[in-house]
C-alpha cells in the first residue's frame, strides 16, 4: 500500500485544493496537495518537502487530521491529511495546472480524487 501525505492549508477560512495537470496520473482531478512518503520520513517531513516541491511554498506541518484508504485500479493508497501552516502563499505550480480555495462545507462539491473525498467530508463536518 502506498502511503501518501496531504496538506490541509487554510487561507481566510477556505482550504487549498489543486488540480493535477495534463500528463499527470489522474489529470484533471482535484486533490489536497501532497505526495508519497519516503522510507525514512515522518508524515510531517513528507508534507513539508512535497508542498515545497509541488507548490514552491514553505509550510510547517502540524497535527494529523484524518486518514483515508482507497483501492485504485493500480494499487491501494493510504492518505493522511495533515494541517499545515503556510509561511508564504506565493504558489508556483509544477505538477498541477490550477489551484483554488474552497470553503470546508463546499469541498464535497469539488471533483476530488476518491481517497480525498472522506477527508473532505470530515473537514466539512468539523470546520463547516
Amino acid at each position: 500500500m502506498k502511503r501518501v501525505a496531504a496538506g490541509i492549508i487554510f487561507q481566510n477560512g477556505s482550504i487549498l485544493v489543486t488540480r493535477r495537470g495534463p500528463g499527470e496520473k489522474h489529470a484533471g482531478c482535484w486533490e489536497f496537495p501532497g505526495g508519497k512518503l519516503e522510507a525514512s520520513e515522518t508524515f510531517q517531513q513528507c508534507i513539508e518537502r512535497e508542498i515545497l516541491e509541488e507548490l514552491g511554498i514553505e509550510v510547517v506541518a502540524d497535527e494529523i487530521l484524518a486518514t483515508s484508504t482507497y483501492d485504485y485500479f493500480n494499487g491501494s493508497v493510504e492518505l493522511t491529511a495533515i494541517l499545515c501552516i503556510a509561511k508564504n502563499m506565493d504558489i508556483k505550480l509544477t505538477v498541477h495546472d490550477r489551484y483554488r480555495y474552497v470553503a470546508p462545507k463546499l469541498l464535497s462539491g469539488v471533483d476530488l480524487l476518491p481517497a480525498d473525498i472522506p477527508i473532505a467530508i470530515k473537514l466539512g463536518e468539523f470546520y463547516g
